[in-house]
């Protein structure tokens, strides 16, 4: 009895924090060799595989870096691999001119027409007219060009988000109708 120890959960106050156990909590080390933080982001060991490597954060983002989702394929299964991606994906690349501001005109997001409007172009405007539009406004307004006019700094940021949000959907464009073709 000399020997025997008392609970802390006795009486109270309790002595011991409510969500603390004596159980041993089992963690799992980094499965990087040497590491020994705790391996909590798992990983794919291969494509279709259900077995994972489990990597600290450090190591899981170098994993990611050079993971190559094709790797061990022919061009064959590399190409079916990638069609499938296409076709399982379709849905949303449908609906994706649907930006968060809301529909457009049908053919193009509010927020490209938007863009198109800073250029003042029309709906219909092919992307080489908004390089000619976006190249006359950069000409105009650069900063080098008019360094103390913060309204044509104004309008040159303008300009420039206006152009990456047509160059974007455009690159959707061309992505989409080399995905639909055979």
């Amino acid at each position: 009895m000399a020997g025997a120890r008392r609970s802390n959960d006795w009486g109270f106050p309790r002595w011991r924090g409510y969500d603390s156990s004596r159980e041993t909590v089992e963690v799992r080390l980094c499965d990087r060799h040497g590491c020994d933080e705790p391996g909590d982001r798992p990983a794919p060991k291969s494509p279709n595989s259900p077995e994972r490597w489990y990597f600290c954060e450090k190591h899981a983002a170098e994993y990611n870096r050079n993971y190559n989702y094709f790797e061990g394929l022919t061009k064959e299964q590399r190409d079916e691999r990638a069609r499938e991606e296409r076709r399982d994906a379709s849905g949303f690349g449908q609906a994706s001119h649907y930006g968060w501001g809301g529909p457009g005109d049908g053919s193009r997001s509010a927020d490209e027409m938007r863009a198109l409007e800073i250029f003042e172009l029309d709906s219909d405007a092919d992307f080489a007219a908004v390089k000619k539009a976006w190249r006359a406004l950069a000409k105009e307004n650069h900063p080098d060009v008019k360094p103390d006019d913060a309204e044509a700094a104004k309008r040159f940021q303008a300009g420039q988000a206006a152009f990456e949000v047509l160059r974007a959907a455009e690159e959707r464009r061309e992505w989409k109708g080399a995905a639909s073709k055979p």
